[in-house]
């Protein structure tokens, strides 16, 4: 019965990929570049943010924030904001609440998202299976405090009392205390609509990761690669290390993006409670005339571990 599951999720895994990878190469251009940089706190500090399936994947209360803005002060450059909450509910069953505010100019975003996750045993030496599903609402508007023009302007109206827009998020994972696979689509529905004027960000996401440890002042070192597909755009290869010294005190962290950018940082753990992270995302080919790049700060607060 094991086998039968595992091969049919394998196959159900493979479904969902090729669907998702054949409907990025039918979308339209996006002129957002910014929505090719997902937080780079996802990458090793947060998995929660890019995949439902990784809420509650341990134990403990995990409360993990993050601020990203572009290096160049100028008016209206982008901010966003990212927040999780998640923890493991019961033996087996984790949830989480996913929040990401994205400002840019006079358009404000918000997206709200709760997810459920499942964490199937597999094997006695700590082998899992990670099954997750967020369900998600949309939410764009227009500032008009910082409108310069007519607020009257029947279009401003009507992009404001446009409908709020829901969606759906699909994750899994294998783990097994060193090794992590990890696949999700992060918009279901725009796979089966041609709906182009949300979200715009990943259309699908996946990421290997191992975990080599050392005794010494070197604690463990975790490369890692990441594919994926975005609206509008060639899909991505992110690849990377993480180091982690001194008892996982501290950590250094560097990716290299295919989009021809860079995301580099270091991290503080304090007592294994609170975590500091600073990164720094150099701007994505082709638009590094216009900007120089984006500075973050993230954080993370473990509880009841």
């Amino acid at each position: 019965m094991k086998r039968i599951f595992l091969s049919l999720t394998k196959c159900i895994s493979l479904l969902l990929l090729t669907i998702a990878a054949g409907n990025a190469a039918a979308q339209t251009l996006s002129d957002v570049p910014a929505l090719l940089e997902p937080s780079g706190t996802q990458y090793f500090q947060n998995a929660y943010l890019a995949n439902a399936a990784m809420a509650g994947i341990d134990t403990g209360l995990h409360i993990n924030a993050a601020y990203r803005r572009q290096a160049k002060q100028m008016t209206g450059a982008p901010e966003t904001r990212f927040l999780t909450v998640d923890g493991l509910l019961g033996k087996r069953v984790g949830a989480g609440l996913n929040v990401m505010n994205d400002v840019a100019g006079l358009i404000n975003r918000t997206r709200v998202a709760m997810s459920y996750a499942y964490h199937l045993p597999i094997g006695k030496e700590g082998q899992q299976l990670h099954f997750g599903l967020s369900l998600a609402m949309n939410f764009q508007r227009l500032d008009l405090s910082h409108l310069n023009g007519d607020p009257n302007d029947p279009t401003v109206g009507a992009f404001n009392r446009r409908d709020n827009y829901f969606e759906g998020e699909y994750g899994m994972a294998y783990t097994n205390g060193a090794l992590t696979v990890q696949a999700a689509l992060p918009n279901i529905r725009s796979m089966f609509t041609n709906d182009k004027t949300v979200n715009g960000g990943t259309i699908f996401y996946s990421a290997a990761e191992y975990r080599f440890a050392f005794e010494g002042a070197l604690e463990s070192i975790t490369p890692k690669v990441c594919y994926r597909g975005v609206r509008g755009y060639n899909n991505i290869l992110d690849i990377g290390v993480n180091a982690a010294f001194l008892d996982n005190v501290l950590n250094v962290m560097a990716l290299y993006h295919s989009s021809r950018s860079f995301t580099a940082g270091f991290g503080v753990d304090v007592k294994k409670t609170v975590l500091i992270q600073a990164l720094y995302h150099a701007q994505t080919g082709g638009y590094n005339t216009y900007n120089n790049g984006t500075y973050e700060i993230g954080a993370g607060i473990h509880l009841f571990k």
